[in-house]
């Protein structure tokens, strides 16, 4: 016989008022969580009671009912309604939907209170994110869906901002695919193409971090923050068709600029418009650039002017800056901690006098017309102009040098200079701009005539200077304290050009190096500073516009100080660069650069050199991200150790370096070419000696937490990162 299947009977439905019903102790919910009972009260008044009570009869001792129900699954709907009976929005009488359970059943109240919260499963935020779209669809706006769900508008700007991914990623986070800060994170790029992509690429991969994904769909545009984006402004950037990039799931600097095309060419015109301005100045020449290298005034002479006298307003507003600073320092004097107000005042004070001191420089018209400027960015995207800067070219040669046969142009070995005024072009035309060496603006003067003395025969000249030649050389011969300043006189003209490079009578010299190939960095790092600070000090104190005074203030010197010119003068001329071998003649040859190096090699040991010290380390762009991964391995396996290489090994190029710039920091690692050769070969030695304790070998072979990669000891505790690295 076939068994008949038992029916279910539901518990029955009835509508209980209010004050007839009051909370359990048998429900499990004792910890507050999820949505307040205020925003819950807002809700119910506002879409009514939406899932009723399950309630049970109270009964007394003799098991008769009481005519009162307790709440076992419910008790936060219920203590939002009492909120709403306290508040008189809601009548004590008022009738509640609630399920009623019968008093003799064998289920538990704490079973159904328990069941009630288990069995409840959270809504997916993909259908949260569906939803507030067709919400959206119907009218709603983004601030009436908030009101509606105790959202702030940003959650609910974010939840819609999923719908710029792409369709097929958000059915692999619906399929769990994907975590949501994934998701997220792909919303920064509304290429649904650019996304498909990106996931195809690190879906696969160790890496699938928020910020790699980000840092993927962001890789062709430029950060607002970028200092040329500084410099153009995001608003005349989109005012000119450009479009941005936004994260509305954390904080973005400004978002990211997609047309860098369109960027580069606003700075461009900005700058040249820049330099038009300050053209009208009078220099004969400005050169603009994104960029200026390292020693790019170098060869020319600098400029000297008188800071421009304050107005009467400008000296009125220091003086009152000045009191108040000074009226704050003396009322604090004798405390031991300044309130912090009062210390922003003073940093406040401190800005506005430095403003008004920092004054323009002014300098002679007669010089302005002979020299030029440099019109650029400094490292922050604000405007940047360097004054006052004379090429050997324009140097003004005066008429006796012409006259009494000194000067190499009337000697008949000149460049054909002017001899007039001295001003060339600029003397008669309008400012060359020019930008990457080619001229813009104003177009360049025609060459007059200079009306120069002619040459005695130059037959003549040679024979005559011979003689002088040859009787400077016996006297010099004998006199080394002569011949020291005489070095000194060639090798400071060399080095500050006060003059034409060609206008010395001794054939020692020195030649700066131009570095082609640096790094854009090069210019602001801390021995490019040291060299600068010690060629400025060098360059107040040097009488560089005359070199009778120039003899004299050589002549006097003491040894030490003229030694540290003598040092600092050749130090400009220091080639170690590595250049490309020309076996045809032009440049160096193999047996050239060999010797160059190992020259560089004795100068390196002789002055301790360390190139750690210097400032250099190892970082995605001066290093990792140039070389084979082969390289970036044997970089991380030299400093740390194989087991820390063995974790990279298997990463791809961009997250490899990545990761070895993190892992070689403060290491102290150089690349071979920066080490010197006396260290390396001590090393060596005491590997071949066994010296070096095993203790190192075991360091070498063992990788710390701290070694592993962050995607790698993200959420681990430090005993199983320290298992794995075991392993």
């Amino acid at each position: 016989m076939t068994k008949a299947v038992q029916k279910i009977t539901l518990s029955p439905s009835r509508d209980i008022p209010f004050d007839k019903l009051v909370l359990s102790q048998s429900n499990v919910r004792r910890i507050k969580a999820g949505v307040s009972v205020e925003e819950l009260a807002e809700d119910i008044a506002r879409r009514g009671l939406l899932q009723s009570l399950s309630v049970r009869p109270v009964v007394a001792d003799d098991g008769t009912e009481t005519g009162k129900f307790e709440i076992p699954a419910g008790g936060r709907r219920f203590q939002a309604l009492s909120l709403l009976v306290k508040q008189k929005r809601l009548a004590k009488t008022t009738p509640i939907p609630c399920i009623v359970r019968d008093a003799a059943s064998d289920i538990l109240a704490e079973d159904d209170s328990l069941a009630e919260n288990m069995q409840r499963v959270a809504l997916h935020p993909l259908d949260q994110f569906r939803a507030f779209v067709s919400l959206r669809d119907k009218g709603q706006s983004d601030a009436e869906i908030a009101a509606a769900f105790f959202v702030t508008p940003q959650i609910v700007k974010q939840r819609l901002k999923l719908a710029s991914v792409a369709p097929a990623l958000l059915e692999v986070y619906a399929e769990d695919g994907m975590t949501l800060e994934q998701l997220m994170a792909f919303t920064v790029n509304p290429d649904h193409a650019r996304q498909v992509q990106v996931w195809d690429v690190i879906h696969s991969s160790w890496n699938k971090e928020p910020f790699q994904i980000r840092r993927m769909l962001t890789e062709t545009s430029v950060r607002a923050s970028d200092r040329r984006a500084a410099f153009v402004g995001v608003e005349a950037y989109e005012a000119a068709g450009g479009t941005m990039l936004h994260d509305l799931f954390q904080g973005d600097d400004g978002g990211w600029l997609e047309d860098p095309a369109l960027l580069d060419r606003l700075v461009t015109e900005k700058l040249q418009a820049e330099a038009e301005t300050v053209a009208v100045e009078g220099w004969k020449w400005i050169d603009v650039a994104l960029d200026l290298p390292y020693g790019y005034s170098h060869g020319l002479r600098s400029l000297s002017g008188d800071p421009a006298p304050m107005t009467d307003d400008e000296g009125a507003a220091h003086a009152k800056l000045l009191a108040e600073y000074r009226a704050l320092e003396e009322e604090y004097a004798g405390q031991d901690e300044i309130p912090d107000e009062v210390d922003t005042r003073l940093g406040v004070l401190e800005t506005e006098m430095e403003k008004i001191e920092t004054r323009p420089l002014i300098f002679d018209p007669l010089e302005i017309g002979r020299a030029g400027s440099f019109v650029t960015l400094d490292r922050y995207g604000a405007l940047a102009v360097y004054r006052g800067y004379v090429r050997p070219e324009d140097e003004p040669v005066e008429e006796t040098a012409v006259q009494d046969g000194t000067d190499p142009a009337a000697a008949g070995q000149g460049d054909g200079r002017d001899l007039t005024d001295g001003l060339g072009s600029a003397a008669h035309g309008g400012t060359v701009i020019t930008s990457g060496g080619q001229p813009i603006g104003a177009d360049l003067p025609e060459d007059e005539d200079d009306g120069a003395l002619k040459p005695l025969p130059e037959r003549l000249v040679m024979e005559l200077t011979a003689h002088r030649t040859l009787a400077l050389r016996e006297a010099i011969g004998r006199s080394p304290d002569v011949a020291l300043t005489l070095l000194l006189l060639k090798l400071v003209t060399d080095t500050f050009r006060t003059s034409s490079a060609s206008g010395s009578c001794l054939e020692a010299s020195v030649r700066p190096v131009y570095m082609s190939a640096q790094a854009p960095d090069l210019k602001d790092s801390v021995v490019a500073k040291l060299v600068d600070e010690r060629h400025a000090e060098w360059e107040a104190d040097l009488p560089l516009g005359d070199d009778a005074a120039l003899w004299a203030y050589l002549t006097v010197l003491d040894q030490s100080s003229r030694l540290a010119l003598l040092a600092h003068c050749l130090s400009f001329g220091v080639n170690a660069l590595h250049e490309k071998v020309n076996p045809y003649g032009a440049g160096i040859s193999a047996g050239g650069l060999t010797r160059r190096m190992a020259h560089s090699d004795f100068v390196a040991r002789a002055t301790d050199l360390d190139m750690v010290e210097a400032g250099w380390e190892p970082t995605v762009d001066t290093y990792l991200n140039r070389v084979p991964k082969a390289r970036i391995l044997e970089a991380v396996r030299e400093a740390k150790g194989e087991g820390t290489a063995q974790l990279l090994d298997h990463l791809k190029k961009g997250e490899m370096a990545s990761e070895a710039e993190r892992l070689l920091k403060g290491s102290g690692w150089l690349p071979e070419v920066l080490r010197r050769n006396d260290l390396v070969a001590l090393d060596d030695e005491d590997r071949a000696e066994g010296q070096g304790p095993d203790v190192d070998a075991e360091l070498a072979d063992s990788v710390s937490e701290a070694d592993l990669p962050a995607f790698l000891t993200d959420d681990l505790p430090a005993q199983g990162a320290s298992m794995l690295a075991a392993e």
